[in-house]
C-alpha cells in the first residue's frame, strides 16, 4: 500500500547532475508519494507510476504526440513517425516496421560482432580505454551506416551531426546559440539526405535508403520531405538512443563486478540482462506528451493542451508492477519494462537496439571478462538521454587474451 502526500507538490529537477547520475531513489520517492508530480523550472507535470505511464502511452488520443518540440530540434517538419498520432502514425509505421523487424535486425548481427570486435581490437593491449569514444559511440554508428546503406567512412560526420542536433556545443544556458547551432546542424542532414535519395533514385541498391524511395502508402510513394523527415528520426534514434544504453549497462557492470563475472562466465545471461539493465537503466528517462483535453489522473486534473512527462525510468522500478524492484536480477521472468515505450509509438528500433546491445555484450566480455572504472575517476553523464559520456575503464593486461572470431 503506498502512503501518498496529495498535499505535497513534489517538484523533480530533471537536469541536477546527481538525479541523471543516479536517479532511482528520486524515482522511489516519486512513486511512494507523488502521483502526479512536477518538473523543476518548466513547471510541467509528471507521471511516474506504471500503470499512468502505460495509460498514457496507450491512448495518443488523449495523450498526444504531436507537438511543436520538433522546431528546437533543427527540423523543418515534425519528425516521421515519432511526432504523427495514428492513423497517420499507423500509416507511416506499417511500411516502416517491415525493414526492422527481429528477423531483420538479425540479418546485421554478424556485422555489429564484426564491427565490435575491430574496434577493441584498437585498445585491448593498451589495457585501458575511455568507452564512450572508444566503443559505445561507433558501435551503433557503423551498425545504422549498415543499415542504411550509406559508407562507413561517413562515420565521423554522423556522430557530429547527431551531436550538433542533440549536444550543441555553447553554453548550456545559451538557448538561442543552441536554437541556431540546430538549425544549422539540421539544414546539414537535410543536404546530406538529398544527395542520397538523388543517387538511389539513380542506382537502387539493398538498403534502407532504396526502400524509402520506393516504399508506396496506399499506392503512392513516399515524397522527398517523408523520406528526409524518416531520416532524421533515424538518425537521432539510431546513433544516440544505443550509446546511451551500453554506457549505462557498462557503468552499472563496472561498479558491481559479482554481475559482471556472472555474465562473463555465463554468456546465456546475456539477453536477460539486456532487458533488466534496460529496466534498470532506462537510458531515455523520459517522454513528452500534450494533453488533447483536461486530463484526471488520481486527484489532479491535466488541462487540454498540457505538456505532459511520462517518466519511463520511474515506472520501471515501480514495485507495483515489479518483484523486489531495487534489485537487478538478471533471472528476472516477468519485465514488461517500457525503457523502448509502449503503445503505437513503442520504439520502432526497439529490435535493432536489443541485437547491438546483446552483440556488445557478448563480445566485449568475451575479450575483455575482467575491467573496473580506472581508480581516482568518476563517469560523468548527461541529461535528457542518460549517455555516460565519460567512462575510463581499466583491465589487467593478461584479461584480454581471447582473439576475435
Amino acid at each position: 500500500m503506498r502512503k501518498e502526500n496529495p498535499d505535497a507538490a513534489g517538484v523533480l529537477n530533471l537536469v541536477e547532475q546527481q538525479f541523471v547520475a543516479c536517479p532511482q531513489p528520486a524515482y522511489a520517492t516519486l512513486l511512494a508519494r507523488h502521483r502526479v508530480a512536477t518538473a523543476a523550472v518548466i513547471g510541467a507535470p509528471i507521471l511516474s507510476r506504471y500503470e499512468d505511464v502505460v495509460w498514457a502511452l496507450r491512448h495518443p488520443q488523449l495523450f498526444s504526440s504531436q507537438m511543436d518540440i520538433h522546431l528546437g530540434l533543427g527540423t523543418e517538419r515534425p519528425m516521421i513517425p515519432l511526432q504523427y498520432d495514428p492513423p497517420a502514425q499507423t500509416r507511416y509505421r506499417k511500411i516502416l516496421d517491415q525493414r526492422f523487424s527481429r528477423d531483420r535486425s538479425l540479418e546485421l548481427e554478424p556485422a555489429v560482432r564484426r564491427h565490435a570486435n575491430q574496434l577493441i581490437d584498437g585498445f585491448i593491449d593498451q589495457g585501458r580505454c575511455e568507452f564512450d569514444a572508444a566503443f559505445a559511440i561507433p558501435l551503433p554508428c557503423r551498425a545504422f551506416l549498415s543499415l542504411m546503406g550509406l559508407p562507413q567512412e561517413d562515420l565521423d560526420l554522423f556522430i557530429e551531426l547527431k551531436d550538433g542536433i542533440i549536444r550543441p556545443p555553447v553554453p548550456p544556458a545559451d538557448l538561442v546559440a543552441a536554437f541556431e547551432f540546430r538549425r544549422d546542424t539540421g539544414q546539414r542532414i537535410y543536404a546530406y539526405f538529398e544527395g542520397v535519395i538523388d543517387a538511389r533514385l539513380a542506382e537502387p541498391r539493398d538498403d534502407v535508403m532504396s526502400y524509402l524511395t520506393a516504399a508506396e502508402i496506399d499506392g503512392e510513394r513516399l515524397t522527398r520531405h517523408e523520406i528526409l523527415d524518416i531520416c532524421f528520426l533515424f538518425l537521432l534514434g539510431g546513433l544516440d538512443t544505443v550509446t546511451a544504453s551500453l554506457g549505462c549497462m557498462l557503468a552499472y557492470l563496472a561498479g558491481h563486478p559479482e554481475q559482471r563475472r556472472r555474465l562473463a562466465r555465463d554468456p546465456a545471461l546475456i539477453p536477460s540482462a539486456v532487458e533488466e539493465l534496460l529496466r534498470w537503466e532506462t537510458p531515455v528517462m523520459l517522454v513528452p506528451r500534450v494533453t488533447t483535453q483536461a486530463v484526471t489522473v488520481g486527484d489532479v486534473e491535466l488541462p487540454a493542451g498540457a505538456l505532459v512527462n511520462l517518466l519511463l525510468g520511474a515506472a520501471d522500478v515501480d514495485e507495483a508492477e515489479f518483484s523486489d524492484a531495487t534489485r537487478v536480477d538478471f533471472a528476472r521472468e516477468r519485465n514488461r519494462h517500457v525503457a523502448f515505450g509502449g503503445g503505437p509509438h513503442r520504439c520502432l528500433g526497439s529490435h535493432l537496439a536489443r541485437m547491438e546491445l546483446r552483440a556488445a555484450l557478448a563480445e566485449w566480455h568475451r575479450r575483455i571478462p575482467e575491467y573496473d572504472l580506472q581508480p581516482g575517476e568518476t563517469p560523468r553523464v548527461s541529461h535528457g538521454i542518460r549517455e555516460v559520456q565519460y567512462l575510463p575503464l581499466v583491465w589487467p593486461a593478461d584479461a584480454g587474451t581471447a582473439a576475435a572470431p
